[in-house]
């Protein structure tokens, strides 16, 4: 690979005759993607600086088409509680009444939050009309009302951005 990094050939390439030169060898089938992360990630000192001269864009750092440097904190969820901090009764599953949540995606406009009870492994889904914060938050907060507080103590979500308004659940259900 590092001779047609030399002949100038950018990392399409590299994948296009990749998989001319051995078709039966799908070993050497790889993504430009995979070319750019390891020179990226894997390479180090000398070697990543030999390297990275013979790309056509010489920037040290490669960044996704959706990264954005327009804020520290753009696309964060502010005041998010860390899952260290959860009580060690959630961590132990000795008590009831602690969920994990998610929201699954299909096809078109489709979306369904998965309610993950962490004892019993007792499954909700509550159909969300769409996956905007304030959509997400007042169907949580409609379904947390069917249930007896003491089966409902704590929800353990990831951070996606649907979430953003955690704390409006929280103050509307105790949760």
């Amino acid at each position: 690979m590092a001779g047609k990094l030399q002949l100038q050939w950018s990392p399409q390439q590299i994948a296009g005759w990749l998989r001319r030169a051995y078709p039966d060898n799908e070993d050497y089938h790889v993504s430009h993607e995979t070319i750019y992360r390891s020179l990226f990630i894997q390479t180090r000192g000398a070697l990543k600086k030999e390297l990275l001269e013979h790309l056509r864009r010489t920037r040290a750092m490669r960044r996704s088409r959706h990264h954005t440097q327009k804020t520290d904190d753009h696309g964060r969820i502010r005041d998010t509680v860390s899952i260290s901090e959860r009580p060690a009764t959630v961590e132990d599953r000795a008590v009831p009444g602690h969920w994990e949540g998610d929201l699954l995606c299909g096809s078109g406009s489709s979306q369904i939050a998965t309610l993950v009870e962490r004892q019993t492994r007792y499954v909700m889904l509550v159909k969300i009309a769409s996956t905007d914060s304030e959509t997400v938050i007042n169907a949580l907060i409609k379904h947390a009302s069917k249930l007896p507080q003491e089966l409902y103590r704590s929800l353990t979500w990831d951070r996606g951005t649907e979430m953003a308004r955690h704390k409006r659940f929280t103050v509307a259900t105790d949760i």
